[in-house]
């Protein structure tokens, strides 16, 4: 991961996005940037990523799209017991 975001950091440091335009790039590598602490990671090691955060959150769709599935993360969440979650994660056979 420190090598992902060594290249990020290289890639932001004369653009404000990853392919210079916001772009799918960008919405891809938002979510794994939004797991650098659990990834043993720190922004403040990567200045140029960091402030390419602070821009991406502060975009009304990705400040929409952050929040969608915050429920998947409350701590009494039971994938078995939603239905949708239980017809996509344990519903699925080779045959359906």
């Amino acid at each position: 991961m420190n090598r992902l975001y060594g290249v990020m950091n290289k890639r932001l440091a004369d653009r404000d996005f990853l392919a210079g335009q916001y772009s799918i790039a960008d919405m891809a590598c938002w979510g794994v940037v939004k797991s650098v602490h659990r990834q043993g990671q720190t922004l403040d090691d990567f200045l140029n990523v960091k402030a390419w955060w602070e821009r991406m959150n502060a975009r009304p769709g990705v400040q929409r799209g952050g929040k969608a599935g915050e429920y998947l993360r409350r701590p009494d969440y039971q994938a078995s017991k939603d239905p949708v979650a239980a017809q996509h994660l344990f519903g699925q056979t080779a045959r359906s």
